[in-house]
């Protein structure tokens, strides 16, 4: 069965947002490391050290309020990197702690603009046009309490009929409920619905457990673990979801 054939019947869209929405697939972890070589012009970060760094203040992010619900993601970036930079200088004593607000704002600010950028064609490629065609979408995202903050700033907000937010529901991806939460806000069956996410164990494995159909955008992943996964319906841009929902729909 091709994707324009598994995607006939489909009634409602579950995304997700951080990678899928604002990354083309791609893990945030890359762009964030590529926010901090362009931050770091004369420094060079050790890449094994940064990934330690970003681990590390995803559990702490996990674990104790630093984001507020009216943060921008600009704010989330200048709060989040801080966190990881500090980190690094206690394991890289290279980078002096005085430098690291600087270093910080550079390399949110380069990722903020490239989040601008792509949540635009998101926008122009998949919201737009599924919205124009009656899609009810919803958001299902593991996120810091901000999501719909950002979603206002970023213009894409109006798109969603709900949104499922890992902070504020109390369930995350992995876990399957949170799908089925999602399910539930867009009123339909499971079977109607097509889940979109770039993790195939956070995203499509949880959402198929769910009983709905599940696509993978599949871009550069967090290390190689799922990178040699054969899933039969992967997909390269948004733009090739969107051109299967409009003409089997």
């Amino acid at each position: 069965m091709n994707l324009k054939e598994y995607c006939r019947g489909v009634k409602g869209v579950v995304l997700d947002y951080g990678g899928t929405l604002d990354s083309r697939g791609e893990h945030w972890s890359e762009v964030l490391w590529r926010g901090w070589q362009n931050a770091g012009a004369d420094f060079e970060f050790d890449r094994e050290k940064f990934l330690d760094a970003y681990v590390y203040a995803e559990r702490l992010l996990a674990k104790e309020v630093h984001i507020l619900p009216d943060d921008d993601f600009l704010t989330l970036l200048l709060k989040k990197i801080n966190i990881e930079m500090n980190a690094y200088s206690s394991a890289d004593p290279r980078l002096e702690s005085g430098h690291v607000a600087e270093l910080a704002r550079r390399a949110a600010l380069y990722c903020d603009s490239a989040a601008r950028e792509v949540v635009a064609e998101s926008r122009d490629t998949l919201l737009q046009p599924l919205a124009e065609a009656g899609m009810p979408m919803v958001l299902v995202s593991n996120f810091y309490g901000n999501v719909e903050s950002v979603l206002e700033e970023y213009g894409v907000r109006r798109y969603m009929k709900d949104i499922i937010e890992s902070a504020v529901v109390g369930v995350r991806k992995p876990d399957p409920e949170i799908f089925r939460l999602g399910v539930k806000a867009l009123g339909l069956e499971a079977s109607e619905v097509i889940v979109v996410g770039d993790s195939y164990r956070k995203d499509i494995e949880p959402a198929l457990k769910a009983g709905c159909r599940a696509v993978w955008l599949k871009g550069k992943g967090w290390g190689n673990d799922e990178s040699a996964i054969d899933y039969p319906y992967c997909i390269k841009s948004l733009s090739e979801l969107t051109t299967s929902l409009i003409n089997e729909n």
